[in-house]
């Protein structure tokens, strides 16, 4: 199977790969003239034959057009930062699972020093879902946002399905909120180590946010990424 790679975009039936992704084509991986390799600018996908490979740069011919699939459910995943091994993962797999846009949360209870550190460690996260939507085949890079208060995330989004994860001995199970649902977006809101605090509850409450539970064990964070965005692509995705 042949690899896949972004680019800004597509120039009549040329493409030319800039910046650290054509030194790692380049220089990494030794691509030389006549290899094969898919292209993709975020819209479109195509086979591109490499013509010339220079220090900087690595330029393609487009040769055919490659069949698209981008997906109908369009899935916010508002995540409470945890430490940065499991966040990182986090974010890899959720990528992998198709997710649209990625919010970090500052939590309540999501560590201070984490939070402090979090904007320092944007240029490498945007860096892994590159590479996981690579790996992945995807069309689109999921868009990553800044870190943002669950209070303030909770109230931007108005539409489709919202849930958000929680550990309340009434919540719902999360196949019985996702029952008969018709929504192409999504909105999942994953809380820290610890939980969400009352007023983050009242305020996802307030925001017409659904409680859902994904059982009675207790989850880690990146392994409740894992199992909620599975369920939601298996309810809502064709």
């Amino acid at each position: 199977m042949r690899r896949r790679f972004f680019i800004d975009q597509f120039l009549g039936q040329r493409a030319v790969m800039e910046g650290e992704a054509a030194h790692h084509l380049g220089r990494v991986l030794r691509a030389q003239p006549g290899q094969l390799y898919e292209l993709s600018d975020g819209s479109k996908v195509w086979l591109g034959r490499i013509d010339l490979v220079t220090r900087d740069s690595v330029e393609f011919s487009l040769l055919e057009e490659i069949a698209a699939h981008l997906p109908e459910l369009q899935t916010t995943l508002l995540l409470s930062v945890v430490k940065f091994d499991s966040f990182e993962w986090a974010l890899e797999k959720a990528t992998e699972l198709g997710v649209s846009r990625i919010v970090p949360l500052a939590a309540a209870r999501s560590e201070k020093a984490l939070l402090a550190a979090a904007a320092k460690r944007a240029e490498r996260w945007k860096k892994l879902l590159l590479e996981a939507s690579q790996q992945s085949r995807r069309v689109q890079l999921p868009i990553l946002e800044s870190v943002a208060k669950p209070e303030a995330a909770f109230t931007t989004y108005k539409e489709g399905l919202r849930v958000f994860l929680s550990e309340a001995p009434d919540a719902r199970p999360l196949r019985d909120v996702l029952h008969n649902q018709q929504a192409k977006t999504a909105v999942l809101a994953i809380g820290p180590e610890g939980g969400w605090t009352d007023p983050e509850v009242a305020a996802a409450r307030a925001a017409q946010f659904q409680d859902a539970s994904l059982g009675k064990l207790i989850l880690r964070t990146e392994t409740a990424v894992v199992a909620s965005l599975a369920t939601l692509n298996f309810a809502l995705s064709d």
